[in-house]
Parts: C-alpha cells; structure tokens; sequence
C-alpha cells in the first residue's frame, strides 16, 4: 500500500486562515484570538441568518464582586430546580513535582467534614434536600457544585462554601482517604482509554506539569502532608481565579449576594507565592508497552495545536468532526460520513476509533485513539495518518458544511440540562473571561471555509512532529521515523 508521493507546496491560501475567518466573525474590536477575551464584545453578524430558537437563546448574567470574584448565571423561566457551584482556574497543571495529585486530595477530602459540619451531617443535609453534591478535578480546573430544587439554592451555596473553605482536612481522614484513592488509581488503569491518554500526556508535555496525572503519582499520594494541601488551598483558592456558577432556577440578583456573602471574604492574592503554571513545552516522541499476550492494540497519536482562545480554535472543532468516531458495535458498518471511518469500517481495522481536540490555555492535543487487533494495526495507521494529512490537500465543502451542522447540533445538544449550561458557564468565564452566545457560536462556525480547514491542517499536521502512546499487541505498530514520514504527502 503505497501513499502518493508529494510535492508541491499547498498555496497561500491554504497555509494561512482566509481574511474572511479572521475579520468577518470579529467580536468588538481587533484579532479574532483577542475577541474571545473581550469581555464587553459586540456581534458584527446578520441576526436574520439564525432560526429564532438561537435567538432567543436566554441571556448569561455576569457580575464581578469587589473581591474579584465573578458571578455568573442563567435563568429558566419556570424552572423548579437549579444548579450551582464553583469552578476554579486551578487543576494539576498548577502543581509541582512534590504536591502533584493535591487538587484532586482535595476534591476527596472536601466530603469529609468541615468545622461546621461532620461527614454524616453533611451527607444527610444534601440527601434530606433531595440534592446531589459532585465535583471534578482536570488539568486545568476544579469544580464543586450541586443540583437542588429553587428554594434550597441559598442552602447549596452555603455548604459549597463550607466544604471548600472550611474543611476539617482530619489527618486520619488524610490517612484513610490515601487508600481510597489508590484504589481509583487502580481502577483508572484498568481503562486502557484513560491509561494510553495519561501516558500520551505524560510523553508529549515530558517534563513539564501538564505532562503530569491528575490523579498524582503513588508516592506522591502516600506522602501529600495536611501542611502541603492547606498551603494549595490558601494559594490556589483566590477570587479572581474562582466562577460562582448557576443555571437554572436562579435569580441572579440572589446568587450574587449569596456569593458575596460566603466568598465576599476570599483573599485578592496568593500572597505573594507564584502560581502561574509551567509553559507547555511539546517534545516530538512517544511511548510504549507491548504485551506479546494479548491481541489488542490500544494507541493514540496527537499533534500540537492552540489554545481555547486561538483563532483556530473553531477549524479544529469542526476537523474533529470531519475525521469523526466510529464503533463496530454501532451497526453503522461502513455508513458513516466520515471518510477514515469508511475506511476502518470497510476494512476492518479497528473495534473502535474516536478523534480527539482538547484545548488548554496555550496549547492543545489533536490527534485519534484507536482500539484496534493485534494485527490490523499497521494498516490502521496508514489509513489515519492518510486521513489527517487528506485534510491539507483534498476536504470538500460538502464534507465541511456537513461538519457544521453536526457541531451546531452537537453544542445545542451540550446546552441541554442545567449541569452542563452551569458548567459551560463556569469554564467560558474562566477560559475567554465571558460567555458567547448560540447566535456568535453559529456565526464563528459558519465563517469557517474549506481553505481555512486545510490552511488549519497544514499549520498543525503538515510535516510536523507528534507524539504517540500505545500499549498491548502493538507488534506491527510502525516506528516514530514512519509516522513522521506519513505527516506530509510528496506531489509532483
């Protein structure tokens, strides 16, 4: 199976994003990348172009106490419950070598009692309101939040605040939670997905904080001391790095209050410590642990790419669907829009395969996991690295406009249910400093071009270096120098 030899340099225009994506979406004033940012934007976009469903979108409140602290909600009219909460500009890429794995200690420890109430208490209160208390870790946030009905929004707010500012942080609960969360280690490696994800991380941001596990390594959680995460709180924990978050059943005028009220008191700074997080600095590799046993191979290969606020930020989103995701178990057989999952399903090469675009503050990954056998993975490889590189050179506008529909559908689809708008309102405020709208988001998507999917493409995959995790039966798994020779195709 031979790839067609390459080439003639792609034109300009397909090496630099057209003027049209860069002025015609503008946000208020300057760059596209700077209108993500501007918290006082204005739409430049033909509000008769969008059904009246995305006009009519509810708006987002956004309120900056004097602490620093923002506020932000929605409202739905004649909703009885209501999700609230806080998110954090604070996850494991904040952490250092000694204390990594503190933010997601902490995530634990925080059910585990508070000066004002025991971990019994707690649980009761929360169950006795018919809530639910929940709460993640990333790389790069935290959050803590909770479902309850409309009037117990005040009380939700409250055990937030406690749990988050008052934990007991009990050295026997230190103690006992270590074991706990060695055992959800455990658990997380037994997920081939989340494992070969871990380890892709930890080889293409090598060296780095972003290259590090959320969950920690094992001795650091062995050895994380009550002083280590008192001093993560009392750091990490400002206001202007916190969103109090709500959706739903919500009167902001309240929510403001509320939060002003048991945050009004958080501190402006981290006193002087330094908690900016390390630069992500990308290093071309990869990494791999071949089982001779076993006969399936699980690898995941990314590229380097932009942040949340880059101008390329919604060609990537729609790459994503182009490449798209396939599953044997779907009954799509060869079905499906996407041509590399026509491929896969055509030949067989994969039991599943899923593209991947995750965005960080100042980089990002793009790239595809596959879930493959033992002795399809070479062709498999052929067919992604074709695929990716196909978006430089060959993506139709057909294949373009069928991937903007499929992303409008799929963000509308994010906004369903309170969780995920409270959510989408807390990481929007913490990564562009505001929300967009479903209008701006239509209009962002719909300005993209085809040359501006291919100049996007040539930028990140052309000729680039990439790093790749892979473990199981990858004997046929080619090497690093093959895939670096498969970014580029060579036309004459």
């Amino acid at each position: 199976m031979s790839l067609l030899v390459a080439a003639s340099r792609s034109s300009s225009s397909s090496r630099v994003l057209s003027s049209a994506f860069t002025k015609r979406v503008i946000v208020g004033q300057g760059t596209l990348a700077a209108s993500f940012a501007s918290s006082a934007a204005t739409t430049d976009y033909d509000s008769t172009e969008f059904p009246d469903y995305v006009l009519r979108a509810p708006t987002t409140d956004v309120t900056t106490l004097s602490n620093g602290l923002r506020v932000g909600s929605e409202t739905t009219i004649g909703a009885e419950t209501a999700t609230v909460g806080v998110w954090i500009d604070s996850g494991s890429r904040y952490e250092t070598s000694a204390n990594n794995g503190a933010a997601h200690f902490l995530e634990h420890m925080a059910f585990k009692g508070t000066s004002n109430r025991t971990q019994k208490q707690l649980e009761e209160q929360i169950e006795n309101m018919g809530g639910h208390l929940n709460a993640y870790t990333s790389r790069e946030q935290t959050a803590y939040f909770a479902k309850v009905f409309k009037q117990d929004v005040p009380t939700a707010i409250e055990i937030i605040a406690d749990i988050l500012l008052n934990s007991k942080l009990d050295q026997v609960a230190i103690d006992r939670e270590r074991d706990v969360i060695l055992r959800e280690m455990e658990e997380v490696n037994k997920n081939q997905e989340e494992l070969v994800l871990d380890h892709l991380h930890s080889t293409a941001f090598q060296g780095s904080s972003l290259g590090r596990t959320i969950l920690g390594s094992e001795q650091n959680i062995r050895s994380l001391t009550r002083d280590q995460l008192v001093e993560y709180v009392t750091t990490q924990y400002t206001a202007p790095r916190m969103v109090v978050s709500g959706a739903g059943a919500i009167d902001h005028t309240q929510l403001c209050d509320l939060a002003d009220q048991h945050f009004g008191s958080l501190p402006t700074t981290s006193g002087g410590v330094d908690v900016s997080m390390e630069p992500a600095v990308f290093t071309g590799s990869d990494y791999r642990v071949k089982f001779n046993s076993e006969d399936v191979a699980y690898m995941a290969i990314a590229f380097p790419t932009a942040s949340w606020t880059s101008e390329y930020a919604f060609p990537l989103m729609l790459m994503q669907l182009l490449l798209g995701s396939y599953d044997r178990a779907s009954g799509m057989g060869a079905n499906y829009a996407s041509n590399l999952c026509q491929d896969v399903a055509e030949n067989e090469l994969a039991y599943s395969l899923n593209t991947f675009n995750t965005h960080y503050k100042d980089t990002g990954l793009f790239g595809v996991y596959a879930v493959m056998p033992d002795n399809k993975v070479d062709d498999c490889s052929w067919y992604i690295m074709n695929n990716l590189i196909r978006l430089v050179h060959s993506v139709g506008d057909d294949e373009v406009e069928r991937a903007k529909v499929s992303l409008k559908a799929a963000m509308l689809m994010n906004l369903d249910g309170h969780n995920n708008v409270a959510e989408e309102i807390g990481r929007s405020l913490l990564n562009y400093g505001r929300r967009m709208t479903p209008a701006e988001v239509f209009s962002r998507i719909d300005t993209v071009t085809t040359d501006d999917i291919k100049a996007t493409a040539y930028k990140f995959f052309n000729d680039k270096d990439h790093s790749l995790a892979a473990v199981g039966g990858i004997h046929e798994l080619p090497d690093y120098t093959w895939f670096r020779r498969h970014s580029y195709w060579l036309r004459y």
